[in-house]
């Protein structure tokens, strides 16, 4: 019978501390916009029941969790989907959709605002603040402009109610979206504070849009990318 093999304990040197630290912060720093206190719904309601996170369950408050929270809502599409789908095939269609979708994933982590859901041909967007959001509407407007295809925004910002942890409902959501059905291929339609607008977007005049069952919405602005300067 073979003797089973001894088998040894094998000191492993630690490494020492302060270089384990510094590993762990500059980690820290690069995944920081990735896991912010708000990128997701869960973590919204969370921040707002601190006092709730570790009752136990006969303390726990009563009432659905539902949430208000002021978010600047985007919404993009590829305009004239359908035209471009039956004129080029459905394999041209689901190459630039995959495009549209990549572009706005990637872009929208980067920029610090989250991908709520997609929607066909469009995507709806949930940022905390402005102007990151009109930075992310913008880039994919100008990631499509030389394309067969463009892309339309709309932007709202306002209190929305942060149904079952994981959706938006409220006036500012439903605008956002009936201003990207308005906007024309390469155009943003925004009712929100622009803040420090990117200087790389043009904000060209106020406008009234007219929207079928809302009626006269003013103080709209039109924003535009700006051309890219020849080299």
């Amino acid at each position: 019978m073979t003797k089973p093999a001894d088998t040894k304990a094998i000191a492993v040197p630690e490494q020492p501390e302060t270089a384990k630290t510094s590993r762990i912060d500059s980690t820290g720093e690069l995944l920081l916009p990735l896991i912010a206190a708000d990128s997701g719904p869960a973590r919204e309601w969370a921040d707002a029941a601190q006092t709730d996170r570790m009752a136990p369950p006969h303390e726990l408050s009563d009432g659905d969790a539902h949430l208000n929270v002021t978010r600047t809502f985007c919404f993009a599409d590829l305009s004239g989907f359908t035209a471009f789908t039956r004129d080029n095939g459905p394999h041209a269609a689901v190459g630039q959709l995959g495009q549209f979708r990549r572009i706005a994933r990637n872009v929208a982590a980067k920029r610090g605002v989250r991908v709520a859901k997609w929607l066909g041909d469009g995507v709806m967007l949930v940022g905390t603040e402005a102007p990151p959001t009109i930075a992310l509407g913008a880039h994919l407007v100008h990631a499509f402009s030389d394309s067969e295809i463009q892309v339309r925004v709309g932007i709202a910002t306002g209190i929305a109610l942060l149904f079952e942890g994981d959706d938006y409902i409220g006036e500012p959501v439903n605008l956002a979206a009936k201003l990207c059905a308005a906007a024309e291929p390469d155009e943003i339609l925004a009712v929100a504070e622009l803040g420090d607008l990117p200087d790389w977007v043009t904000s060209e005049d106020n406008v009234t849009i007219r929207i079928k069952g809302v009626g006269a919405i003013g103080g709209v602005r039109r924003l535009r990318v700006k051309p890219a300067k020849s080299p």
